[in-house]
């Protein structure tokens, strides 16, 4: 009985954090479910409304309104905006619009720091609020059983809007079937644009009434966005009741599952979060396992197929031109056509590569110590960025979870070195191969979804990675890191480098072997095979190909070279810490590829370079707005590159699928998701 009273009181304060979570989430769910954009920024709208909040309170009954209603308004417009940014991108996928929003959320970050300071704001609430009640026996906070309250009035004011008002069975109409919705007068694009004000504007409201529980600071959009997008998994996209009772638990999980069992609580949100989105693949038996034209129970799909089949064809190229000709065989199909350039073409498309290597062993004649150390931060990135081409571009799985192999080859190298193994070369081996089974036990877990669920589980398994990160500090060294351990020997009996030209040459020479070795592969069979797995994987299937054994392979190759990277990084900055493998790399490794052109591993280092230049070099000299400038690198390259570097040089048939298009993105295609067709709810995952 002891127990049970010593834990209310947190039980309590999940009820309040996951209702709190839940006004959050059911605006994260409202634009992905019914609008069909994936906001990576809903954490900024939080922010924007707890920002406004605090700096109107006063203690008064009167500042609190009016921080409630210019938080909900000022976050209400940045949704509407957000719906205007995101037209451009919409017939590209959640990719591009995951990117866009990434980066919108880097700009308005630090806006807010610039405008409000870096220090978190102190919120005042009126007086009568700003006390203790008796609850059960114990003391506790007015205002959060107030809030409790009011989220509870709110959760049940937005069902009754959503499924008793003509305004709820518009919103409604849009995510199920659009055409119907325009057939009856009303306008799609307008019913988008009031969905991710509605959006923006539960965001702002949770903002300012929560701004008390969570409050304004640098590092709450980011905490907001993870646990609510934690929240939408386990709920999913089709139930406000399901998102709530998803809330509440999430919340339980932070207060009393902290309380009780501290050690296991970090694991189990993304641990939840990974193994629902799995099960869901598993069990809903995903599209692209079959292909377009494999079964369904629904007659419209059967009657789309049917039609599709009776028209003509286009002829297929590239990859799905090599896996059209393949056809069943013993032990599996025969391996699609291989075409090979003529002598002047794969020299033409080799400049590009030998004016690089050329640029880069030119560097430490060119550039002084500080640069050259950017240029070796620069290559080990570049294989990062590079693992993520071949896994998004080639096998068309979009990861923003590449860091945690990355971060295994890297505390591989760190605590190698620690124990006196220094020398390269058993490291950059010994690094690869911890990644490349990290990748082998958690490839079965992505490799059978597909689109915004890959991202999802990418991400769920990179949040995990970093949980152990936090926790095992005898091997990681927790938040503090790993540094002062000895220098790597580029050759066996050497000395340990020391100097920045040294370091420079060793990460070179590495790159160069590694990335060698990975465009011999993909320009083999194997690799013509994987992109083949990408752009027709129905027919592969068909012709008797182990597609996931395929796509199996890839991730454990593309795990090794991401602990290629990551040993590299190690040893180019003789440090390593938390925040050299977390969230925000992936989204800049992500970045780099789709720079380069998803499917050009040189144009990924070159997007690695351009990241790195912008966030060490550029931001130097304008110190504190670094989140700002990447932020509008990564605005300008969505809009600007929608094929990549490559696509500005080789046309559409080169640079293979736009980012956000068909392949990489969301394979197959499937709906496009843009202002005029919404995703259907509980369509997409998660």
């Amino acid at each position: 009985m002891e127990l049970l009273d010593a834990h209310l009181m947190p039980a309590v304060d999940g009820v309040a954090y996951g209702l709190l979570l839940f006004v959050v989430a059911a605006g994260l769910s409202l634009a992905f479910g019914t609008a069909g954009v994936l906001n990576l920024s809903h954490g900024t709208l939080y922010a924007i409304g707890a920002y406004t909040g605090a700096e109107l309170s006063d203690g008064t009954w009167g500042g609190l309104v009016l921080g409630l209603a210019a938080g909900t308004a000022a976050a209400c417009l940045a949704g509407a905006g957000l719906s205007a940014a995101t037209v451009p991108l919409a017939r590209r996928g959640h990719l591009a619009q995951a990117l866009l929003t990434f980066g919108l959320a880097l700009v308005g970050g630090d806006l807010l720091i610039q405008f409000f300071g870096a220090d978190e704001l102190p919120v005042r609430v009126p007086e009568a609020l700003d006390s203790s009640v008796t609850l059960l026996g114990h003391r506790y906070p007015a205002y959060r059983l107030c809030f409790i309250v009011m989220a509870v009035l709110l959760a049940a004011f937005g069902t009754w809007a959503l499924t008793r008002t003509r305004v709820g069975a518009a919103v409604r109409a849009a995510a199920d079937d659009p055409q119907m919705l325009a057939a009856t007068g009303h306008n799609p694009r307008a019913v988008h644009t009031g969905v991710l004000a509605a959006a923006g504007a539960l965001a702002g409201a949770a903002g300012v009434l929560g701004a008390p529980i969570i409050g304004p600071g640098p590092g709450t959009s980011e905490n907001v966005l993870m646990l609510s997008l934690v929240v939408v998994v386990l709920g999913g996209l089709r139930s406000l009741w399901a998102t709530f009772f998803a809330a509440i638990a999430v919340g339980e999980v932070q207060t009393l599952g902290v309380s009780v069992a501290p050690d296991l609580a970090p694991y189990l949100l993304f641990a939840a979060m990974a193994a629902v989105l799995v099960l869901r693949s598993r069990f809903a038996e995903p599209a692209a396992a079959h292909g377009p034209e494999g079964p369904s129970s629904d007659p419209v799909a059967r009657l789309r197929r049917h039609l599709a089949a009776r028209s003509p064809r286009p002829r297929p190229r590239g990859a799905a031109a090599a896996t059209a000709t393949a056809t069943p065989g013993r032990g599996g199909g025969a391996p699609p056509e291989i075409r090979w350039l003529p002598r002047g073409a794969a020299w033409r498309r080799a400049a590009p590569l030998l004016v690089t290597l050329a640029v880069l062993i030119a560097l430490p004649w060119l550039l002084d110590s500080y640069s050259i150390s950017l240029a070796g931060s620069a290559l080990a990135l570049g294989l990062l960025a590079v693992s993520v081409t071949i896994l998004t571009g080639y096998a068309g799985l979009p990861t923003l979870g590449q860091t945690a192999p990355f971060a295994v080859g890297a505390y591989a190298t760190a605590n190698l070195a620690q124990a006196g193994w220094t020398m390269g070369p058993v490291q950059i081996v010994l690094s690869a191969l911890a990644a490349a089974v990290f990748s082998a036990v958690t490839g079965p877990a992505v490799i059978r979804a597909r689109g915004t669920t890959v991202l999802m589980i990418t991400l769920a398994v990179g949040e995990l990675t970093g949980a152990v990160i936090n926790q095992f500090k005898s091997v990681t060294g927790g938040a503090d890191g790993l540094v002062g351990f000895p220098s790597t020997q580029a050759l066996w009996g050497g000395e340990g480098m020391s100097g920045e030209s040294e370091v420079y040459t060793y990460a070179l020479v590495v790159a160069v072997i590694a990335v060698t070795v990975t465009l011999l592969v993909l320009r083999s069979p194997a690799g013509k095979l994987l992109t083949g797995t990408r752009g027709a994987e129905a027919r592969m299937r068909a012709s008797g190909h182990p597609v996931g054994r395929y796509l199996l392979v890839a991730h454990i190759c593309a795990g090794a070279l991401a602990g290629v990277g990551g040993s590299l990084m190690v040893t180019v900055q003789q440090y390593l810490s938390p925040a050299d493998v977390g969230f925000e790399i992936a989204a800049f490794a992500l970045l780099a590829a789709v720079i380069g052109g998803t499917t050009s591993v040189i144009g990924a280092l070159m997007g690695a370079g351009l990241i790195v230049i912008t966030r060490d070099w550029v931001a130097s000299s304008w110190p504190g707005h670094g989140p700002l400038l990447l932020g509008v690198l990564f605005v300008a390259a969505v809009y600007l590159l929608p094929r990549g570097l490559a696509g500005l040089r080789g046309g559409s048939g080169r640079s293979g699928p736009a980012p956000g298009g068909s392949g990489p993105d969301d394979r197959p295609p499937a709906s496009s998701t843009s202002a005029h067709t919404p995703t259907p709810a509980g369509k997409v995952s998660p």
